[in-house]
């Protein structure tokens, strides 16, 4: 693990109850594991979200530069998406 640093948060009173609730249900050992686990699900979703912003600027760039799609590649890449994307929930995998 990388070296850790120590920071000072604040919060609503209820996301501070769950926290503490988590740790006594014995979910995990401390709220700090609660938080990295949070921060991890983020950055992973922020990646998630950066790689499909990246895959439709690279689409909108060639749309500018005459690369046309027939309405049957827009319907199939679609429902390729929703498909991937249901298997991801399916998976419990938000990410």
């Amino acid at each position: 693990m990388s070296k850790l640093e120590r920071i000072t948060i604040t919060m609503p009173a209820e996301m501070a109850a769950r926290l503490r609730a988590a740790v006594e249900r014995g979910e995990y050992a401390t709220t700090s594991e609660v938080v990295r686990e949070a921060l991890r699900d983020w950055g992973s979703e922020q990646d998630r979200i950066e790689a499909e912003n990246a895959a439709m600027r690279e689409l909108l760039d060639k749309a500018r530069q005459g690369e046309r799609f027939t309405s049957d590649e827009v319907f199939e890449r679609a429902l390729k998406r929703v498909d991937e994307i249901a298997a991801r929930e399916a998976s419990g995998s938000a990410s």
